[in-house]
């Protein structure tokens, strides 16, 4: 009885394995990698309002205004965030009012608090290329 050798599967080597897997598996051009990189700043620029006053305001603006042509994609990321900020000073404005029966204290630091975690979150889920809605987030001037 002959022995049947090896067949051209098991012949590959690790390299060749992982260029297959490579060919497969589209690389993202240059373009898309900064249009990830670009949402997700825009999205952690948010947190420059800790920094900067108004500057969680303004920041995002200004990359939106400067990026949105060059990188389209940057533009739902950007309404994501911008849609935040204005249901935020909502929040912020009710949470100000209730600050006179004292629980509105509480309220700001839920909303600092939530706006840290999905600045995070939104800017990590961009890097991926997808874009992430804010929970809570109740006006949706920017479609």
């Amino acid at each position: 009885m002959s022995e049947i050798g090896p067949g051209p599967e098991e012949n590959r080597t690790s390299e060749q394995a992982s260029a297959a897997v490579e060919a497969v598996q589209p690389k993202p051009s240059e373009q898309d990698r900064e249009t990830r990189q670009w949402a997700m700043f825009i999205h952690f620029s948010i947190l420059a309002g800790w920094v900067v006053p108004i500057g969680g305001l303004i920041v995002p603006i200004l990359l939106w205004q400067i990026k949105k042509d060059e990188l389209p994609g940057i533009v739902p990321h950007a309404h994501v965030v911008l849609n935040w900020i204005v249901t935020s000073l909502v929040y912020a404005l009710i949470c100000f009012i209730l600050t006179f029966v004292l629980i509105g204290v509480l309220g700001f630091m839920a909303l600092a608090l939530a706006t840290l975690i999905f600045a995070i979150v939104g800017g990590l889920k961009a890097n991926e290329g997808t874009v992430w809605e804010y929970p809570g987030t109740i006006i949706k001037i920017f479609k």
